[in-house]
């Protein structure tokens, strides 16, 4: 294999684990306000994330800077093309990420609310303009942007609420199923109708099979976790929705391998030879370190979270 296509599907392999990890981290924080009724279960609903979510965002600068290395003019021309949402990206992010650290150190409760809105806001623009960007990158309208991004958002919100039901007990639990379910109401739709234009424009399936072979079973995937979510199978659940965003990961970048950017291939957009050799030694001794450690901490905090009531609140009956 060419040092090119490895890197290339090393970009790919960090994007998906991205938009997997950091899928999930987007849609709890959306929908936050919606699965909490008190500070308790606001703190529970919080929790699923608050031990990963900065881990999860390593997979963005990992991506970015792999590019950068790699395939710098790709990494110029996507910034340049895309300068506008990619800095809304950058800020949605620094927004969540002040809210989710705030949140924890503030003492009133209307300081609280600027910060849970800061959570929301800043998760749902990233989950917005993402599948925006791409879908932008790929068709090139402003119709194919809208449709990717509302992609994007309803299925990181059903990724989201999915995993928060996997992740916690009693109201909490309940709720985030009930809004799977009405998250499943745009997202199945919206992969019905974006999903199969991921393959090039024009081509059937002698032409570009993997793309859509890949783009099929994400929306079949996708499908079978809304099933497992009525029926309360959460873990299954969770892993089918994490599996319709790598099937839809492989349909983006299996067509993307052809040309990254319009007018240029992937042999343009990479460095030289003696580049991707340094980038392939670094990257083989530290990648395992890196997945180690982010595997390691899921398995320390795999168990389910329950809200804690405090003294007040129990006396309240809440």
């Amino acid at each position: 294999m060419e040092l090119t296509t490895f890197w290339f599907i090393v970009i790919a392999f960090l994007w998906t684990g991205f938009f997997v990890l950091e899928g999930f981290d987007f849609g709890v924080g959306m929908l936050s306000p919606a699965l909490s009724r008190n500070e308790a279960e606001r703190r529970q609903v919080l929790g699923t994330i608050g031990p990963v979510w900065d881990g999860n965002e390593v997979w963005l600068i990992t991506a970015v800077g792999a590019m950068f290395a790699a395939f710098p003019a790709w990494y110029a021309g996507l910034l340049s093309e895309f300068y506008l949402p990619l800095m809304l990206v950058l800020v949605g992010l620094i927004v969540r990420g002040v809210g989710l650290e705030w949140r924890g150190k503030v003492h009133h409760a209307a300081d609280r609310r600027w910060c849970d809105l800061g959570i929301v806001a800043g998760s749902a623009l990233p989950a917005f303009l993402w599948g925006a960007v791409f879908a932008d990158l790929l068709r090139g309208s402003a119709i194919a942007a809208l449709v990717g991004g509302v992609l994007s958002l309803s299925l990181f919100a059903l990724h989201g609420a999915v995993f928060v039901a996997l992740k916690t007990t009693g109201p909490v639990r309940a709720r985030a199923r009930r809004a799977a379910m009405a998250a499943s109401a745009v997202a199945l739709p919206a992969a019905v109708v974006a999903l199969p234009g991921i393959p090039p424009a024009g081509t059937g399936w002698a032409a570009a099979p993997w793309p859509w072979a890949c783009a099929l079973a994400a929306v079949a995937v996708l499908a079978a976790g809304v099933a497992l979510t009525w029926r309360g199978r959460d873990g299954w659940a969770f892993t089918a929705t994490a599996s319709a965003i790598v099937l839809t990961g492989a349909a983006l970048f299996t067509t993307l391998s052809a040309a990254p950017m319009p007018g240029m291939t992937v042999a343009e957009a990479a460095s030289g030879p003696y580049t991707l050799g340094m980038l392939t030694w670094i990257g083989l001794i530290a990648l395992p370190f890196v997945l180690g450690y982010q595997g390691w901490t899921y398995w320390v905090f795999r168990k389910r979270l329950v809200a804690e009531v405090s003294r007040p609140e129990a006396r309240a009956g809440v």
